[in-house]
């Protein structure tokens, strides 16, 4: 869906470091715990982190990140719920770092992401034994996102 950086943790954040820097996002949005970490370790700011308390189904400490506000959404495994669509438009516009706890699983929850994040702005999330993809929020990439979304079938598709 986006640019694959594939390597180790080191290189994959020094890496998003460099294109940070480079285009200058105008958000930065993680989406997974092992890529939020990880992030967080090599002094790379998100704006909105989305985590599930999980890496690869098993379960973890949440990230220990300072976060102005915390947000809760359930979101059952392989779905998008309504609520979904809500919290992540609400994460997206408020002020300061905030932290989306999700009681579920939070996968799908990049499409959601790149849908409703500002233009310019960067998802980062976890491609497991590979790296990471950095989806840059453009119309093009809206546009096959929510191609992908209309043939879901899912309880809503705001």
């Amino acid at each position: 869906m986006g640019l694959l950086i594939r390597g180790s943790p080191d290189k994959t954040m020094k890496k998003l470091k460099e294109l940070i820097e480079k285009e200058k996002p105008s958000m930065v949005i993680s989406v997974g715990d092992a890529v939020s970490n990880n992030m967080m370790k090599h002094n790379i700011s998100s704006q909105v982190l989305i985590i599930d308390s999980k890496i690869m189904r098993a379960a973890v400490q949440p990230a220990a990140v300072d976060a102005k506000q915390i947000m809760h959404l359930k979101n059952p495994p392989g779905t998008l719920t309504e609520e979904a669509w809500i919290v992540i438009r609400k994460a997206l516009s408020a002020r300061g770092r905030t932290k989306v706890l999700i009681e579920g699983e939070e996968d799908l929850l990049t499409l959601v992401t790149v849908l409703c994040a500002p233009k310019t702005s960067f998802v980062v999330y976890g491609q497991p034994y590979q790296g990471i993809v950095v989806v840059k929020v453009t119309e093009r990439t809206r546009e096959r996102v929510r191609r992908i979304v209309d043939a879901m079938e899912l309880p809503s598709k705001n």
